[in-house]
């Protein structure tokens, strides 16, 4: 069983921040109870580069032309390249705790309708973006005659302030608070996840987390947002790993005098196929493809039509 657990290990890539596509970062999940548990004692290292491109204006589940509902912005474009660092550290193989800084790239224009005039805005400013710390407590059970693994867990934590909220363009103008490199908010994380590793290498996840702002800041809270994740990887070779998952969110609507809940919050399903490589049994690289099958928004919301994930993980 040993052995097995290594082989599933082999695959692993470590970061716990999932997102959706029509904001900030991409829903794919990367952590290792996703892809395998290590449970050793000690330390992980991993560093994820996102790029989604959101270019296509929506309404409900249609898309739209830019203006074609109008808005006080019509929005245009936004690119983001995310790079996001994680350390993991495991205490026992009970409990360990992991913390996220993203730097944010972000480029974006709209359409400020303004007395009948139509002026272009854009903002374009590299930033760092809210830390999240998460802790966890872990399970194990092992069946050696049905030669499988069983983990199962909660996750617990806190998305910190460390972002701004007051970016503004080279011309003075705030940018929109969904926009803004961070949201001002302490939000409560939690969740519970189960994985089961075969004796083949291959396994199997399902992991569930909440995420809700505990105050609001410079009258603006952002909605509440649960992702359901579902994944399968299996073993194409000593070093090779092929990676299935289904993503859902949903994200409830933004409050507050300085929000826009109209234009807030929404449904959102992916697929997302990826492959892992082991380069050395502690050193892995990992990348996947984001599809959407199913995005539904309130109001008039930038959507992209695909989104990339990349990053290294090693353990020490």
């Amino acid at each position: 069983m040993k052995k097995l657990l290594l082989a599933a290990l082999a695959m692993g890539a470590a970061t716990d921040v999932a997102a959706w596509c029509g904001a900030a970062f991409c829903m794919v999940h990367t952590s290792w109870n996703a892809q395998g548990v290590w449970t050793e004692p000690g330390a992980r290292l991993d560093l994820r580069f996102e790029y989604i491109d959101q270019d296509q204006p929506r309404a409900g589940s249609d898309k739209v032309g830019v203006g074609q509902i109008p808005r006080h912005h019509d929005e245009v474009r936004t690119i983001n390249r995310n790079w996001l660092g994680t350390f993991d550290y495991a205490f026992s193989e009970a409990w360990g705790v992991s913390a996220t800084l993203p730097v944010l790239d972000r480029f974006h224009t709209h359409i400020h309708n303004h007395q009948g005039a139509k002026l272009t805005e854009t903002w374009n400013f590299t930033e760092i973006g809210d830390a999240r710390v998460l802790g966890r407590r872990q399970w194990r059970t092992e069946s050696a005659q049905a030669q499988r693994l069983d983990f199962f867990g909660v996750n617990f934590g806190l998305k910190l302030p460390t972002g701004k909220d007051d970016v503004r363009n080279s011309d003075g103008d705030l940018a929109e608070r969904t926009l803004q490199p961070g949201t001002g908010t302490t939000d409560l994380l939690l969740g519970g996840y189960f994985n089961r590793v075969l004796a083949s290498g291959s396994s199997w996840f399902a992991d569930v987390l909440v995420q809700a702002p505990l105050n609001e800041h410079d009258q603006f809270k952002p909605g509440t947002r649960t992702s359901l994740d579902f994944g399968y990887r299996m073993q194409a070779g000593e070093k090779l790993g092929v990676m299935l998952q289904l993503n859902f969110l949903h994200k409830s609507r933004d409050s507050g005098s300085n929000a826009e809940p109209e234009d807030s919050g929404g449904r959102f399903v992916s697929f997302s196929p990826g492959l892992s490589y082991a380069l050395t049994p502690s050193l892995q690289i990992y990348g996947f493809l984001q599809l959407p099958l199913y995005q539904y928004v309130n109001g008039v919301q930038l959507t992209a039509d695909w989104a990339v994930a990349a990053g290294i993980s090693t353990r020490f």
